[in-house]
Order: structure tokens, then C-alpha cells, then sequence
């Protein structure tokens, strides 16, 4: 169980810039600084990306006004899926060239930040977008025509992808989601304003918590040996746990909305570790399915915790001790993480989100492709992780 909360509803008001891993405008309000921001990168016509969900929100009318306001041209382009599809981004790469862009700024959430990505890598460098996928010998680009500047605005406490350079990107050839990165599409700068998720209805408050929440506990589940990582998952996961279910219930709580904010971005960091078969299941179930991928994270990761921890009692115990929990066990920390799915109405199968039974095996198949699959904790068989997704399927939890 969650010890009672203190809470400083002062907290996270104030502005910060952070330098690590790249440079970061924290605090309520900083969306207006990105005229300046774009004229330190020497870019006068951004491309604004962004979804098609997200098109017509109020923070994009936002930032196109600030860009005006410092004599500064932009177009949108949002023809998006919410799970990025490979055969959107040369759209996007005809749109920055017809409009003869110097930048790309990414707007929303982890879609926009990984079809921007996509179309850095692939814009200037002639180098089809699937020769970036991350197990393949990084492509040679030519260094006289380098990807844009790159800035990012993540509208959700949720994606992570604010601070990195890699992309989760849907092949629609395969029907498979792919890792594509290049260490030169790593954002030039992120504006953290939680001003832009206050906004956000409670239930992508919810899926894209969790969606953060999951990116801290499986990246502190990898064993590599990685302590900075380490550490931003563990003050990630108790900056999530603590506000996320204040977020959810006052909306318009800015401490809440800016710990949750900051939150995600360092589960976003820690990430860099690695994840697990959560993400890897997730992955391919969105890929298939056009789910909606922190849901769909929410639903798997019971099942995958279960599966993981047992065994990893030292681990757990830190995990519980950052949620602040009282059971610092295994059970305790799944048992926590459940009643928080719960609280934050969470579906407990699949099937409630539009996943058929009996595509398993085939799900199963592709996620062991998945880098999650590799770095996960407890290697798993191809039968294992199809009673992973059977139980994901049918429900995941009681």
C-alpha cells in the first residue's frame, strides 16, 4: 500500500535550465522562449511536426504565434498516425522541402517525436529510413548535408523521447514497429511547460503516465550496469508514482502536471538502458492493432512484472522504497503498481481495447524481434512469451 502523500503544491512553479543529457527549458510558460531558441540555432522557417490528432490544438496556435511574434516563418505538418508510420514520412520530407525549411520543431506526444526524427534522418541525407534501424551498421551521411536542427515540446508527461535520438517507427511492409536512430537527429533543445499538459483529458493522463511509469521500471529492470541511468529511473518512477494520481484527479494542479512532466523525462533518459518485454509486446500489438501504445503498455505490464521480478528482491526493494511504499517486496511492489492501474481506470485485458484472441503466436513472434526482448531481464522462449500476450489478451490482472 501507498503511504499517506505530502504534497507542495508550490513545487515545480519555478524555471530551470538543465544542460544533461541535452539543453533542457524547464518551468510554466517557456513555450514562449522558442523564437530565441530558434534564432540561437540560426533557423528563420521551422517545420512544425505533429500528429493529425493534435493539428488543431490550442499549443500549436501557440507556438505559431510565438515564431510570428519573433519575425519567424513556420508550416505544420501532421499527417501522422499515433503510431508513426513508415509510409508518412517522405510527406514530411516533400513538406520540408517545398517549404524550404531550416529546422524541425516536434510538437505532442511520442508520435510527433519519433515522425519528426524520421524525417531529420532522412530529409537531407538521401539514406532510406529503414537503413537507420538501430541493428544495422549506422549508414554513412554525407556531413554537407546534415540534418536539421531539431527541438522538441512533449504535450504529454509521457513519451520520454524529448532527450533522444532514436524513433519507434510502424513498417508497413513487415506490419512490424522498428527502432530506427542516428546520434545526430538527438534534439538541439526540449521545452518543458507544463502548462501545455494541463489540458490533457484524464484519460491520455492516465495511459501516457503509465506509458512513463513503465519507462522507469523497466529500464531500472535491465541488468546492465548503468547507474545514471539507475538513477534518473528511481527519482523518474517517485516523481510519477507521487503525482500522477494527483494529475489524474486535479487537472489543472501545475505542480502535478510539472512533476509528472519531469518525471517522464527522466524515465525518458533512463530508457537509454534499455526496456523489456512490456514494450516489446506493446510494440508489436500497436504495430498490428493501431492501439494506443502507453494503454497498451498499462494492460502487459502486470503480466511482464510477474514474469520479471520474482527473484529480484534487492531491485524491488529500491523500486518500492522510490513509489514509497510500506511492502518493499515483490508482491508488493506488483500488488502497488495494480492498484494504481486501477485507480487511473486502466482496462484489464486487450480485448477491452480491440486486441482478438488467437493473434498470440504471431505478436509473440515479432516482439522477441524487439530490442525490449533483448534487454529484458529474464530471457523468455518463444512459448513463454506467447503466455505472456495470452494472458495480456485475456486480462492481465484481477
Amino acid at each position: 500500500m501507498l503511504k499517506p502523500i505530502e504534497r507542495d503544491d508550490n513545487a515545480f512553479v519555478g524555471e530551470e535550465n538543465w544542460n544533461f543529457p541535452i539543453p533542457i527549458a524547464y518551468g510554466p510558460g517557456r513555450l514562449r522562449e522558442i523564437g530565441n531558441i530558434c534564432s540561437r540555432l540560426n533557423a528563420k522557417n521551422p517545420l512544425i511536426v505533429t500528429d493529425r490528432n493534435s493539428r488543431d490544438l490550442p499549443f500549436v496556435t501557440s507556438l505559431q504565434a510565438h515564431l510570428v511574434a519573433a519575425s519567424q516563418s513556420s508550416q505544420v505538418f501532421s499527417i501522422l498516425s499515433p503510431n508513426s508510420r513508415s509510409d508518412e514520412i517522405e510527406a514530411g520530407c516533400q513538406a520540408y522541402r517545398e517549404g524550404h525549411h531550416d529546422a524541425i520543431i516536434a510538437i505532442g506526444g511520442g508520435s510527433a517525436m519519433d515522425g519528426a526524427k524520421a524525417i531529420g534522418m532522412t530529409v537531407n541525407s538521401a539514406v532510406p529510413l529503414l537503413d537507420f534501424e538501430y541493428r544495422k551498421t549506422p549508414p554513412s551521411v554525407d556531413l554537407s548535408k546534415p540534418f536539421p536542427p531539431f527541438i522538441t515540446i512533449p504535450t504529454t508527461a509521457g513519451t520520454g523521447a524529448e532527450t533522444e535520438s532514436g524513433a519507434m517507427i510502424t513498417d508497413t511492409g513487415s506490419r512490424t514497429k522498428l527502432c530506427v536512430a542516428h546520434a545526430g537527429m538527438r534534439p538541439a533543445q526540449t521545452i518543458l511547460d507544463p502548462e501545455l499538459i494541463v489540458g490533457l483529458p484524464r484519460n491520455l493522463t492516465a495511459w501516457t503516465g503509465v506509458d512513463a511509469l513503465t519507462h522507469a521500471l523497466e529500464a531500472y529492470l535491465v541488468p546492465s550496469f548503468h547507474p545514471l541511468c539507475d538513477g534518473a529511473a528511481l527519482e523518474g518512477l517517485a516523481l510519477i508514482s507521487k503525482w500522477l494520481p494527483i494529475s489524474y484527479q486535479e487537472p489543472t494542479n501545475i505542480s502535478a502536471r510539472g512533476a509528472t512532466l519531469v518525471g517522464s523525462c527522466l524515465a525518458g533518459i533512463a530508457f537509454n538502458k534499455g526496456l523489456g518485454l512490456t514494450h516489446a509486446i506493446s510494440h508489436m500489438v500497436g504495430a498490428e492493432y493501431d492501439t494506443q501504445h502507453g494503454l497498451t503498455n498499462a494492460i502487459v505490464l502486470p503480466t511482464v512484472l510477474r514474469f520479471n521480478l520474482p527473484g529480484m528482491d534487492e531491485k524491488a526493494r529500491r523500486l518500492a522504497e522510490a513509489m514509497g511504499l510500506e511492502d518493499t517486496s515483490v508482491d508488493g511492489v506488483i500488488g502497488a503498481v495494480e492498484d494504481l492501474l486501477d485507480a487511473l481506470g486502466i482496462p484489464k485485458a486487450l480485448t477491452e481495447i480491440g486486441v482478438p484472441e488467437g493473434g498470440a503466436e504471431a505478436i509473440a513472434r515479432k516482439a522477441l524481434l524487439d530490442n525490449g526482448a533483448h534487454s529484458n531481464p529474464r530471457s523468455a522462449t518463444l512459448s513463454e512469451v506467447i503466455e505472456l500476450v495470452n494472458q495480456s489478451i485475456q486480462g492481465a490482472r484481477n
